[in-house]
């Protein structure tokens, strides 16, 4: 399980890095979207105020308000579990949204605050009815390029994230791939003891 977090950091860390590119002067609306959610996680992170110690819950509090209004947790959530989700009853659903919600928000926000300043460009933004994606690439301190694209749905007027893909690798993806071995290996029930048990991990660590 720790293999799973370990891969998913590296994306989850290349997720952010998209939030300080300008915005393309013919953005649509996907985009312009994201730009606000954006500009209100760079406002939390450099205001002076929530850097000391004191405030780390006050300004993660903040960060995960930002984030989770941008993203579709529970459609990301649905989406990595694959046919296995059809299969679970309401309660369990909700217990497993839960669960990835909060562990990817935790490794989001551990990375992002951590963030220094990198070179970006975005590419292109692709729309397709209530579907879009908006594409980027990434240039490291050590010259490394790396691109990295969103991809978002239309719910109730706001563009909602519902994967990222780094490299051409989809977050999605693979948790699905790695959620299945374990189902497959062992059960559903070890999924969730697992998701727990990092859960647990990673309060203690920043406690």
């Amino acid at each position: 399980m720790k293999r799973i977090y370990n891969q998913a950091a590296v994306l989850v860390l290349l997720l952010f890095f998209i939030f300080v590119l300008p915005s393309p002067s013919r953005a649509g609306a996907p985009t312009e979207q994201v730009r606000a959610s954006v500009d209100k996680v760079l406002t939390i992170l450099k205001n002076p105020q929530l850097k000391s110690a004191a405030k780390t819950k006050e300004r993660r509090d903040q960060l995960r308000q930002v984030i989770s209004s941008r993203f579709d947790f529970a459609e990301m959530a649905r989406r990595s579990l694959g046919s296995q989700w059809r299969r679970l009853g309401p309660k369990e659903q909700q217990e497993f949204v839960r669960l990835f919600t909060d562990l990817l928000e935790r490794a989001y926000i551990d990375r992002i605050e951590g963030y220094s300043d990198e070179k970006f460009a975005y590419v292109r933004e692709n729309l397709d009815k209530n579907y879009a994606e908006v594409n980027s690439r990434i240039v490291t301190h050590n010259g490394e390029e790396f691109s990295l694209n969103y991809r978002v749905m239309l719910k109730n007027g706001e563009w909602k994230v519902y994967d990222v893909v780094v490299e051409n690798i989809s977050l999605v993806n693979n948790y699905r791939s790695q959620f299945t071995r374990i189902i497959a290996n062992s059960s559903y029930e070890e999924l969730v003891r697992r998701m727990k048990e990092k859960q647990i991990e990673v309060a203690g660590e920043r406690k």
